[in-house]
This record gives C-alpha cells, structure tokens and sequence, in this order.
C-alpha cells in the first residue's frame, strides 16, 4: 500500500475582516497526489482560505507549510516560483490574445522579456519561443483545444475560458493547484470535458489539486477526500459519501449557525 506524503498543511488558521471572521481556526492537510474537494454553504470561508493559502490576504494567525518550508504570508508571485498555482471562480483571460499566446506567456524569466538578450541573444531568445509554442500545442492537444487555438480567448464560451486556465497552469507545471469552482456557469459537456483533464493529470502527471465546487456531482467524480468548511472552519471530512450522510453537513447547508463571509 503507497504511503501518503503530505503536501500541504494548515493550522489554526484565522483571518478576520474588521468583525467578520471570514476564516476560524481551520486546520487541514493536502496529500501529494489526491484531488481533495472543499465545500460547504455560502459564506463558509472556502474563497477567503484559498485566498490566504494564496498570498492574496496575509493570516492574522496560524501556518501553512507546503513540502515542510513555511510559506505562510508569502505572496503570489513567491508561491508560482514554488509551484502552487490557482484559478479563479471567474476566468482571468488575457482577452486580446489568442489561446496559443495566452499559454505562451505564462513561464516566469522569459529571455525574450529583457530587452538585452533580444539584442545579445536572439538565437537563444528564439529557441526559447519555439520550444514554448511546441509546449503550448501540446497542452492544447491535452485539453482538446485545437479548433480555437488561434482564437482570441475574450472570444470563447466560458467552460473553453475554465480549460484555457487549467491549461495556463499547466504551462508552470505544478505541484499543487487550487481551482475556485471550476464549473460555474459551464454546460454539462464542457464540464465533463474538464473533469476528464482534472482526473488525467491527477492520474498521467500526478498534479495534486484542491478545488471548491458546488456541484456534488462533479465533486463525487473527482475528490476523495472532501473537507466541508462551515462559519469559518473546518467541519469534517471523508470520502463524498461519507459527508453527505453526516448529519451535521445536512444542517450546514440548511443555512443553520452564524454568518461569515465568503
């Protein structure tokens, strides 16, 4: 039996917004290699943890190690460097490129990016811009995006707009990605067709994700565990199963307990 490495772990986790406390003493860990579900009513924190986790808000308390190096407050930027990506609830597209281009400048230190070594070094400039074209064929080829590769993306239907980012991250190759509801406002097919990236490179390239969804249908296909966040913490988790049968998931979602905001 393979033994689970952890990847990510969060303590005691608190971040408040003047007397909202969005997020409340929320611990969880990530296992390299799971698809891990995190859900739970509105308001239940789950944006604002990713956000914290993220670096987009600093915690006024608790830790977050990713590999067992402390990378608590640290900002966006630091934690791309380190693999740890995330997508929105609502796409976050260049909209005047192509989706071609749009994969292609996702990669950090481009030499192309100093003006210097497009004057010193265009050989290398120019073997750097293939190899990322050859990089971007292929992730489109995976995500089945051939027909508007050459499409400006502002010009896509929004579940086309959900694969292109799954696609940009796929550009930095990560280790862990967090994905802000993946499905909303996307048709039945493009979702399927989402899932079915998530699970091959779970499976094929062993990313590990977290993903917030709302839709338990898609959150059964692909997570075990699901963590289910309630008034800011964590309430339980299990296997999809398991949750939906707790009685006190069933009185979450009844909309019982305190207001937070998400």
């Amino acid at each position: 039996m393979p033994v689970s490495v952890q990847l990510l772990d969060i303590q005691n986790l608190y971040k408040h917004f003047g007397g909202i406390h969005a997020v409340e003493n929320a611990s969880l860990s990530i296992e390299q290699g799971s698809i891990t579900g995190l859900i739970g009513p509105n308001g239940a924190g789950k944006t604002t943890l990713f956000n914290v986790i993220a670096g987009v808000h600093p915690p006024d308390a608790g830790t977050v190690r990713f590999n067992g190096e402390d990378i608590t407050g640290r900002k966006p930027h630091e934690l791309f460097a380190r693999g740890i990506l995330r997508t929105f609830q609502i796409a976050h597209e260049f909209s005047s490129l192509t989706v071609r281009e749009n994969l292609m400048v996702v990669p950090g230190s481009q030499s192309g990016e100093r003006l210097v070594d497009t004057w010193l070094r265009p050989r290398a400039v120019k073997a750097q811009e293939e190899a990322l074209s050859v990089r971007a064929a292929e992730v489109i080829d995976f995500l089945q995006l051939t027909a508007v590769a050459d499409e400006l993306a502002g010009n896509l239907s929004g579940g086309q707009k959900k694969l292109l980012e799954l696609g940009r991250t796929m550009m930095a190759d990560p280790k862990l990605v967090f994905l802000d509801e993946v499905g909303a406002g996307v048709n039945r097919t493009l979702l399927g067709a989402i899932g079915d990236a998530i699970l091959r490179l779970n499976r094929e390239k062993g990313y590990t994700f977290c993903m917030i969804e709302h839709d338990m249908d898609f959150i059964s296909r692909l997570c075990n565990p699901v963590v289910v966040m309630a008034a800011g913490g964590v309430l339980t988790q299990g296997t999809p199963e398991e949750v939906m049968s707790n009685e006190a998931v069933i009185e979450a979602y009844l909309g019982t307990g305190r207001k937070h905001q998400r």
